[in-house]
């Protein structure tokens, strides 16, 4: 397996690993009822549920991107070291990202956004050239 598709491997499984602490901190939060019934009103939560939540979507949303630049690289057979790296990167930021999010890291957390957003747009770019 390329190092691009073991670091996807690991931010799959740190995406599983943000939905448990969602959950429970959600769970912990919010009547059984609520948590139980079928939500079919709007739930709002705060502090730290609300932020793992927060925190989770926005890595499906960077996983996606991530996803299709791993994909690129590996069926194009243009693995290189700095595009493993770049995917290592990539994971290392989005590990950082959680605990950033989850503590309100004002402005570590966009920066640390940013370096795995880039670390995804350079492999594109490296699959290009």
């Amino acid at each position: 397996m390329t190092a691009e598709l073991t670091a996807l491997t690991l931010a799959a499984l740190l995406q599983a690993l943000q939905f448990c602490a969602y959950a429970i901190t959600a769970n912990r939060q919010l009547d059984p009822k609520i948590a139980l019934g079928p939500r079919d009103t709007p739930v709002t939560l705060t502090g730290t549920a609300g932020r793992f939540k927060r925190a989770m979507e926005n890595h499906f949303e960077g996983l996606i991107l991530f996803t299709i630049a791993c994909g690129v690289v590996v069926i194009s057979d243009q693995s290189t070291g700095f595009t493993a790296g770049c995917a290592w990167v990539y994971l290392c930021a989005r590990v950082l990202y959680v605990p950033a999010y989850a503590l309100g890291w004002t402005p570590g957390r966009s920066i640390i956004w940013f370096v795995g957003f880039f670390a995804t747009v350079f492999m594109l770019i490296a699959a290009l050239v």
